[in-house]
């Protein structure tokens, strides 16, 4: 059983609120990146297997879990050349910045935050997990509904790395290649458009 909120579309404030409340949360901290057991991003399976290296978690539970699943689903050929190079280059993303194992919304689009009839922020409808920070702030971004009261709010409470602007990229390309193995083959160009950059930003 869950607890029945009505829910509002989220205004100036609520933006805010919501930004610092996201900052707070980030804030819970683990010693690992993961999560006590598996959970599911939409209807595929997100692995969560415990790991003390964010490279290595993201490489394999991630982008590269993805990319496996597209290719039972038939996607190969270029996505799946793209995807190998990317998945070597990974580490060269994270030279000169070490992230933190932040507890993680993990699904975090506009269609699951809202303010209830208070007009307090509400978040819902997670796939949690421990991991960098920055994937939550890059998810937002990807289908928009966040305004710059948001993010001004965040970065006040707790500022993003510079290099934040080429990772959300990254980051997003997960949700695209799982977008891709849950809905089909529109995703394919957007995801290959998003590796191409990335590969070459690092070569």
């Amino acid at each position: 059983m869950l607890e029945y909120v009505a829910l509002k579309g989220i205004n100036q404030t609520t933006q805010q609120q919501l930004g610092r409340q996201l900052a707070e949360l980030h804030q819970t901290r683990q010693d690992y990146f993961g999560w006590h057991h598996d959970n599911f991003i939409g209807s595929n399976q997100q692995r969560n297997t415990r790991d003390n290296n964010w490279v290595n978690f993201w490489q394999e539970q991630r982008l590269m879990a993805q990319l496996k699943l597209a290719s039972e689903n038939g996607y190969t050929g270029k996505i799946q050349q793209q995807g190998e190079q990317l998945c070597l280059l990974i580490p060269e993303f994270f030279s000169s910045y070490q992230p933190q194992a932040s507890l993680l919304h993990g699904d975090l689009w506009s269609g699951n935050a809202a303010a209830d009839a208070e007009g307090r922020a509400i978040i819902y409808d997670p796939a949690c997990y421990y991991g960098d920070r920055e994937t939550d702030i890059a998810m937002t971004e990807l289908f928009g509904g966040f305004s710059a009261d948001f993010y001004a709010a965040y970065e006040e409470a707790w500022p993003l790395d510079s290099g934040y602007k080429t990772r959300k990229t990254l980051y997003n390309l997960y949700h695209i290649l799982n977008h891709l193995n849950l809905f089909g083959s529109g995703y394919l160009c957007q995801a290959e458009r998003m590796m191409q950059p990335l590969i070459t930003e690092i070569r």
